[in-house]
């Protein structure tokens, strides 16, 4: 797990080799072992190293095939470079190390762009071909691993890395805020658009490729998810999802340094724990709030039955606000997921004794395991009713006053289309478009948005159709990044082995009522779990990573912070900071509970004041 940083055809007088050590010391986090650069007439790659396959020096980048005519960086793990590399030790290639990595840059030579449909894993790199003056980027199947990359307006040069803020160290690079990022991102509570909230900084789409050369781009995608649904018993299942998640998590093992794994009360994690048997889990809460906003006690008593050493730290408000500064920092962009806060301190505590940890995310997103995808018993009653008749009760409903019942009637006679928009949905875009100033309105509409990604599951079930918007713009936006830039920030490793495209593969086959049905969520991965896990964990209700900032904005204390945050002259840039006063004072003297309104503007307040005021 690494880091890079690059650039192509600079065309202003730069010096290139401070530059590129300029913008690699800026990512240092993600990679504290050891840095190098390569640099020519064309090209310059920078790369930051935290070993983890083949600690030897030979595994260092840039990495060269045997004549030195290309170069790589990257970031991430191929799972099953072995086999890839014996076949091409067949073909005549040389290898001077045993690293994933020199297999790649092989692989490139003897396949080119197909190399993609062999390798399996997680990863973000690129190859520069000194021959054909070409730059190949590609970004893993998921979007695990991050990749930006710009176009700079001054020079038309390209520059690409694995976080943006290294960018803010290459001279032909123009910091400017993204004023169409802002409104969408008060809706998703992440930045949900292809543009990042730097004005000209894009992110390469998970299952992408770019071939860049003198200034052309070309972008295509290599990979895509398709639900094909196969009917066939659940037993079959249970037997298929064992056995394939066995293997991907022995995949996901391969280290040269030590293994553990995060666990919380829930399935997912309690899943890939009980498949891995590391010698050590980690574990998070808050003090004084058992229950909800503590799981530590069950994590604790699922290591113990696993005979599994359990390490847990319970967190307070204190250094939740105190760290969130630099949270906002290490995400590059503003990003309000209330569980960013504990991934943090989790990723903190991991690293003072593993290098790799596995994780539990993209079992909800690929297996159906969140509630939105479920529908109550009176909603399913009540679409009985003829959506001729249902259509026009919730259009009337809409222009009445919002209650639970009108709630109801306009969702009931809605398309999923129309009332899903992913996992998160924090501002309803009247309200955002009411807090914003004017010159911020600008942003897409939510419906432009999903639009786009529904069109491409046309004619499947709803539950597929909420998956798949999940899996393209929540998973890899929201989920993915927090648990890279956050196990990042402490210079560990995360791996996710329920995002493997072989699991994957199989979880497309799973008709919609083996994932989600009256029963439960992710029915069908549940009753596969019982196979390792006692029934109480696998049949324990979602819970997530629940964070209580609603209790702690009824404090003085946090309610002053935001306060003064609110009442700044950045928040005036930007909101009417009446309208953000209405909701902080009523959320504070308990009239609503406006905590996700308020948090994700302070959020993005945070993020502002630290990359546009301070650096």
């Amino acid at each position: 797990m690494c880091g890079f940083v690059g650039f192509a055809d600079t065309k202003i007088d730069i010096d290139k080799i401070k530059t590129i050590n300029d913008m690699m010391d800026t990512i240092i986090h993600r990679g504290p072992d050891s840095g190098d650069y390569f640099s020519d007439d064309h090209a310059t790659l920078g790369f930051r190293r935290l070993s983890i396959i083949d600690l030897s020096e030979e595994g260092s980048q840039p990495m060269y095939n045997e004549d030195k005519s290309c170069v790589l960086v990257f970031n991430g793990e191929i799972y099953n470079y072995q086999e890839i590399r014996k076949d091409l030790l067949e073909k005549g290639h040389i290898f001077k190390c045993d690293s994933d990595s020199e297999v790649v840059i092989h692989a490139y030579e003897e396949y080119g762009v197909e190399l993609l449909q062999k390798v399996r894993g997680m990863f973000a790199f690129a190859i520069w071909d000194k021959n054909k003056e070409t730059m190949f980027l590609a970004r893993d199947f998921f979007g695990i691993k991050p990749l930006y990359y710009t176009q700079n307006t001054i020079d038309n040069s390209l520059i690409f890395g694995s976080e943006i803020k290294s960018f803010l160290k290459q001279p032909a690079f123009k910091k400017e805020l993204n004023k169409d990022a802002l409104k969408p991102y008060l809706t998703f509570q992440y930045s949900v658009l292809d543009e990042t909230f730097f004005k000209g900084v894009y992110k390469l789409k998970p299952g992408h490729y770019m071939i860049y050369k003198k200034g052309e781009m070309e972008i295509k995608p290599y990979w895509g998810i398709d639900f094909d649904e196969t009917e066939r018993g659940l037993e079959h299942y249970i037997e298929e999802i064992n056995k394939t998640l066995k293997e991907s998590v022995e995949y996901h093992r391969i280290s040269d340094v030590k293994v553990g794994s995060f666990l919380s009360g829930g399935i997912d994690s309690s899943y890939i724990t009980a498949l891995l048997k590391p010698n050590k889990t980690f574990s998070v809460g808050f003090q004084d709030y058992e229950g909800i906003f503590n799981e530590t006690n069950l994590a604790k008593d699922l290591s113990d039955i696993l005979e599994i050493e359990n390490y847990k730290k319970l967190m307070n408000a204190d250094e939740a606000f105190e760290k969130l500064p630099t949270i906002q920092y290490h995400m590059d962009e503003p990003q309000s997921n209330l569980s960013s806060v504990p991934l943090y301190f989790l990723s903190e505590l991991a690293s003072k004794h593993v290098t790799v940890v596995l994780s539990g995310e993209g079992a909800d997103e690929i297996f159906g395991g969140y509630v939105w995808y479920q529908k109550s018993a009176k909603l399913e009653k009540y679409e009985k009713i003829p959506y001729a008749i249902r259509r026009p009760i919730s259009l009337l409903s809409k222009a009445l006053p919002k209650n639970k019942i009108t709630t109801f009637l306009v969702k009931g006679g809605q398309k999923v289309e129309e009332k899903f928009i992913g996992q998160a949905k924090v501002f309803e875009e009247e309200d955002a478009r009411r807090v914003l100033k004017e010159d911020y309105h600008s942003g897409p509409s939510i419906e432009s948005i999903t639009k786009k990604v529904y069109a491409q599951v046309k004619g499947k079930d709803d539950v597929t159709k909420m998956q798949y918007l999940d899996l393209k713009l929540w998973l890899p936006g929201d989920i993915l990044l927090k648990a890279d830039k956050m196990s990042m920030a402490h210079s560990i490793e995360l791996r996710v082995p329920f995002l493997d495209k072989e699991v994957m593969k199989l979880a497309s086959e799973i008709p919609s009522k083996l994932r989600v049905n009256q029963i439960d969520t992710k029915y069908a991965l549940r009753a596969a779990s019982k196979k390792v896990l006692p029934d109480e964990w696998a049949n324990r209700e979602k819970v997530g990573f629940p964070v209580p900032v609603r209790h702690w904005l009824r404090e003085e204390k946090y309610y002053n912070i935001v306060k003064d945050m609110f009442q700044s002259e950045i928040a005036k840039e930007f909101f009417n900071t009446d309208e953000l006063m209405k909701y902080l004072d009523e959320h504070y003297h308990g009239k609503q509970n406006y905590a996700r309104y308020i948090w994700t503007v302070y959020v993005f307040l945070v993020w502002y004041k630290k990359f546009f005021i301070e650096l």
